[in-house]
């Protein structure tokens, strides 16, 4: 790892010196076409095949998300067992293999093997996720980390617009072949880019013989035991009942506060995506001089300014400015969420840490959102979005312990 000699190097051009940097954001790209190609193709041929049957389609997300709540622990535990580059590699060259199992059975008519494409490169992303925040750790200083997960969630915000678009134009245009060949070709890209990463360190020393089962337990003492993992896990499951609660309630934001017809929700979307890519890159350029919990607080208060501002709102303009402006700060939760595993994570328990902590907000999100529909039919949308803002105002409060021994142990070292 090439080491800096002065903070004025630390900047864009060290970031993009840094092999491991530039090489994980080019696969991110890969995999990001692959997966927007895949996710808007195969719902697009489902709704098409079945006549828009609710069931078939909602079997989709279940073959996106399932594998979260399935297999975050164990693909968690096996990135720590296994070397980061080699796990990459390997489960992007599976995916594309899938890939070309699922092509193999559309010719001869089974269509219904399209969901098992999203279902494996889902669960292969368990281990594949973990793994590259592996590699940060051990292969990227510590003051080009925040920065460069910065540029890790602007390209993620780039394909929340992008993505949807590119996976309908290929669909429309060439048809599912052609979408099914992309999505293959993409995660070949990936895995071959990954060949650039430098070789998977050497460990000489022996390790006690261990069970899956006792390294996830000592995942979960690992997370109990740190304080700053604990809280983190708290603000977590603040944010995920918050934005679970939200998540199905923009059509009514559009039909209900602002009568206008149920398609002006794209232009919603369209905002938020729009925020994401500038808050990315605003984020870049303060990502080195803002600590990441300061970072994580100040994007939980903005979302939680922006819900309210869209639950009272009734001018669309007002409620675009909201959902703009909770997208320009989405990513500053996302790199101090981030940086915060990776900052206070041995490099040994990164993937058991991320197979903990994904589930909780996850699993946070999905309660809220099982709710929400309930939920709307007793309370008032605007008293449902004022909610959710006091949700990620106790994901604040969680944090706060971490904020003020920060700023006690800044003063500590200026009185030194």
């Amino acid at each position: 790892m090439s080491e800096l000699t002065s903070s004025q190097k630390i900047g864009m051009a060290a970031l993009f010196q840094n092999r491991v940097i530039r090489t994980i954001l080019l696969s991110v790209l890969f995999l990001q076409i692959g997966i927007w190609v895949r996710n808007y193709s195969i719902l697009l041929y489902v709704i098409e095949k079945t006549n828009e049957n609710p069931v078939a389609v909602s079997l989709i997300s279940v073959a996106e998300f399932a594998p979260i709540f399935l297999f975050s622990f164990i693909g968690g535990a096996f990135a720590d067992r296994w070397k980061p580059k080699k796990t990459m590699i390997w489960c992007d060259v599976l995916s594309a293999v899938s890939i070309l199992a699922v092509l193999i059975t559309l010719f001869f008519g089974s269509w219904k093997m399209i969901f098992f494409a999203t279902l494996v490169s889902s669960i292969l992303s368990q281990f594949s996720q973990p793994a590259g925040m592996k590699l940060f750790k051990l292969h990227v200083p510590t003051e080009l980390v925040q920065m460069g997960m910065s540029m890790y969630q602007t390209v993620f915000a780039l394909f929340m617009i992008l993505g949807p678009i590119l996976g309908t134009f290929v669909y429309q245009r060439f048809g599912i072949m052609a979408a099914i060949a992309v999505m293959g070709i993409a995660f070949l890209c990936s895995a071959a880019v990954l060949f650039m990463l430098p070789a998977d360190p050497v460990t000489p020393e022996e390790k006690p013989k261990t069970t899956l089962m006792q390294e996830i337990q000592e995942g979960f003492r690992y997370v109990w035991n740190s304080r700053t993992l604990s809280l983190l896990g708290g603000c977590f499951a603040m944010a995920g009942l918050a934005i679970g609660l939200t998540q199905p309630l923009g059509v009514f934001l559009i039909t209900e506060r602002l009568g206008l017809p149920k398609e002006d929700l794209q232009w919603l979307m369209t905002a938020f995506g729009i925020g994401m890519i500038l808050g990315g890159g605003i984020t870049v350029g303060m990502a080195r001089k803002i600590r990441p919990q300061t970072l994580l607080a100040i994007g939980l208060a903005a979302s939680a300014i922006g819900f309210v501002g869209m639950g009272l709102s009734t001018a669309f303009w007002l409620t675009l400015t909201a959902q703009l402006f909770s997208g320009l700060f989405m990513p500053s939760i996302q790199i101090g969420i981030n940086t915060m595993i990776l900052q206070n994570t041995e490099e040994a328990f990164i993937g058991r840490v991320n197979g903990i902590l994904n589930p909780i907000f996850m699993g946070a999100m999905v309660i809220t959102m099982s709710a929400s529909g309930w939920l709307k039919t007793h309370l008032s949308i605007v008293y449902m979005y004022e909610l959710s803002a006091l949700l990620l105002v106790a994901g604040i409060l969680t944090m706060l312990p971490l904020m003020r021994k920060d700023a006690a142990d800044g003063g500590l070292k200026q009185n030194v």
